[in-house]
């Protein structure tokens, strides 16, 4: 007869994702082949030697596996939940002395040197983070609408990702904000969803265009979506688009009413070039202003901003004596976008770094430097383009053996790719990440515990968003802020991270597999 302490028992191959794995393996393998391509030179060394890129990922990828199998089979799955707060605070600690020991390294102060061995805390953290995350919202009675609830899990996200800007590591930092997706699965409103991509147009509106276009933008979003919450969208075409069209076309109307009039729309001085048709009063020098030239200082601005001084309080004063639904969510929304908008050049000028600054002006198509700060993004499409539909084949890339491509093996790894394997090959490479990342997700959905849930919402979010905004950057989407592809980029506490990363979720997805 059969034990009946295995007769519910289920065996190593029905507990383990075996097809997770398997993913994870042919991602790392294939990075390994094009860290040794973007390395390979007409003398070509072998793919195992120790002294190049290629041979030191290999020992990177031995004892990933290693740590791997650790974590599978030797170290208990519910130890991750005990050391997520202790492991959490240590690793902020490292976070913060690392700003003040580490050497400069490309204007970034993020690394510990112990000899030829280089440590980033920073790609730890993402996994201490997202156990925290998981270990606080998995707790009973917790809710993300409650405000207290809401406020640890910002302080969770906020703490690492402040330190990591601290670092002048401003990649790594935007990966946090992955964190909202999850947020979101546990019952946050998807208006914060909303808010976030309506931040972010704003701030790209107020660089590119006028910080008058970016309200009228922020007038044009928020009044849309109220009006489809409220279900009252032909309310929206009668009343609120006919002033926002208004307001669109006033700056061209207020140019030429000041060509009609003589005067000059820059200032509140009359054009000494100009000629009106209409009859304007004689303005001599050190004479009292005009009545054009005073009208001239209320600009379209100004006018929309005090149309915006009264209506907003008139709403919010509405809002809570009719107890209208959502009006006054829509009046916050509105007036952090104003301050957004009126704040969008401190931190461009003041919290951006120079690099940073170029880069993005490069990327909006503000400026144009094909020889500085965009060579590498330019370099990067001229190889991604030129592999075609299958690629030049393995080691025949031309753009990567003669290293037109900056950081080729590390954060434009995936330009490699596109020149020697082509667009064949990069479709595989990226329905490999989407294959990852939904398997992560189904997998989390079917879990019977908060925690495990929880956490694979945080793996997935932060494969995610190193998927995106890496490739977004080889191919020009993206500004260049240095971030490794997952699994594929050369570093060993990358693939590290990712490894553990990975591995804790399969182990807790085991457990919870092991009995019927």
């Amino acid at each position: 007869m059969l034990d009946e302490s295995r007769k519910y028992r289920r065996t190593l191959k029905q507990t383990v994702d075996w097809k997770l794995v398997f993913c994870y393996l042919a991602l790392v393998l294939f990075g390994w082949l094009n860290i040794y391509a973007s390395i390979h030179s007409s003398d070509p060394s072998s793919i195992f030697d120790l002294t190049s890129r290629s041979g030191k990922q290999f020992i990177w990828i031995i004892s990933s596996l290693g740590i791997a199998a650790l974590i599978l089979f030797v170290f208990n799955a519910r130890l991750w939940e005990v050391l997520s707060v202790p492991s959490y605070a240590v690793v902020f600690f490292l976070l913060v002395l690392v700003i003040f020991v580490s050497a400069d390294t490309k204007g970034s102060h993020s690394w510990f040197e112990f000899g030829p061995i280089k440590f980033q805390p920073a790609e730890i953290s993402k996994i201490t983070t997202s156990l925290v995350l998981a270990t606080v919202m998995s707790r009973p009675g917790f809710k993300i609408t409650k405000l207290r609830h809401f406020l640890t899990v910002s302080a969770v996200i906020a703490l690492p990702m402040l330190a990591i800007i601290g670092e002048s590591e401003t990649g790594s930092a935007l990966v946090y904000v992955g964190f909202i997706f999850v947020l979101y699965r546990e019952g946050f409103s998807g208006w914060f969803l909303l808010f976030t991509a309506l931040a972010i147009t704003l701030f790209i509106v107020t660089l590119t265009a006028s910080p008058y276009a970016s309200l009228v933008v922020l007038l044009a979003v928020t009044s849309f979506f109220y009006s489809l919450y409220r279900g009252n969208f032909r309310s929206w075409f009668r009343k609120d688009f006919p002033f926002l069209l208004l307001a669109a076309l006033l700056p061209t109307l207020w140019e030429l009413l000041c060509a009609a009039l003589g005067l000059d729309a820059s200032g509140p001085s009359l054009s000494a070039e100009a000629t009106s048709p209409l009859p304007l009063p004689d303005v001599v020098e050190d004479s009292e202003p005009s009545f054009w030239s005073f009208l001239l200082k209320f600009k379209p601005i100004y006018i929309l901003m005090a149309t915006l001084a009264v209506f907003v309080p008139l709403q919010f004063i509405r809002s809570y004596k009719n107890r209208i639904d959502g009006l006054g969510l829509a009046m916050v929304a509105v007036l952090l976008g104003i301050v957004l908008t009126f704040s969008t050049s401190f931190i461009f000028d003041s919290v951006l770094q120079p690099h940073q600054q170029k880069r993005i002006e490069v990327l909006l198509g503000i400026t144009e430097d094909l020889s500085g700060v965009g060579y590498n993004v330019n370099q990067s499409k001229i190889a991604i383009g030129s592999g075609g539909l299958f690629g030049k084949g393995f080691l025949q890339g031309t753009q990567t053996t003669y290293g037109f491509v900056p950081e080729q093996s590390t954060d434009f790894i995936f330009c490699t790719v596109g020149e020697e394997w082509g667009f064949a090959g990069c479709a595989i490479v990226i329905l490999l990440y989407v294959f990852l990342i939904w398997r992560i997700i189904d997998d989390a959905e079917k879990s019977r515990e908060a925690f495990t849930r929880i956490y694979g919402y945080c793996v997935a979010c932060c494969i995610f968003m190193h998927l995106v905004i890496n490739i977004g950057m080889t191919i020009g989407l993206m500004p260049v802020i240095g971030i490794p592809l997952p699994l594929l980029s050369y570093g060993g506490s990358s693939l590290w991270a990712f490894t553990i990363l990975i591995f804790i979720f399969i182990a807790l997805n085991r457990e919870e597999k092991k009995y019927f």
